[in-house]
């Protein structure tokens, strides 16, 4: 199984699970207030080690717009597939929210199909 690492909490993580929820298994209250649809940006990590360089459209679309891309990703639009280190940006403590969020459906939404970041950007001229 994978190890991932977020703010110094490492565990073991089964190869397919989406990223948010294995980062809140991990004890940590990470922000997804959209629901996991890449449209808030709230999930957002940065990945230090085991970044997968295939996202899906919509991450590349919404870290775009919010001038993100290339320094983090949307961890509602990532599964685990490796070792990863990484770490989150908003979480429940540090944006003092109520909640994190909206429960997360185990796949990712809206569409899971993955491509290279030159075939988004080749699709998104912008």
């Amino acid at each position: 199984m994978p190890l991932v690492t977020v703010d110094e909490k490492t565990m073991d993580v089964a190869a397919g699970t989406r990223l948010t929820i294995a980062i809140e298994r991990a004890g940590v209250e990470i922000g997804h207030r959209c629901g996991g649809k890449a449209r808030c940006t709230t999930c957002r990590v940065v990945v230090h080690e085991g970044e997968p360089s295939d996202m899906t459209r919509a991450e590349f679309v919404r870290l775009r717009e919010a001038g993100l891309l290339g320094s983090h990703r949307l961890s509602c639009q990532l599964v685990v597939e490796g070792d990863m280190r990484l770490s989150s940006v908003m979480t429940k403590q540090n944006q003092e929210w109520l909640d994190t969020g909206p429960q997360l459906d185990p796949d990712v939404k809206p569409e899971p199909d993955r491509f290279d970041r030159a075939t988004l950007e080749a699709e998104h001229p912008g």
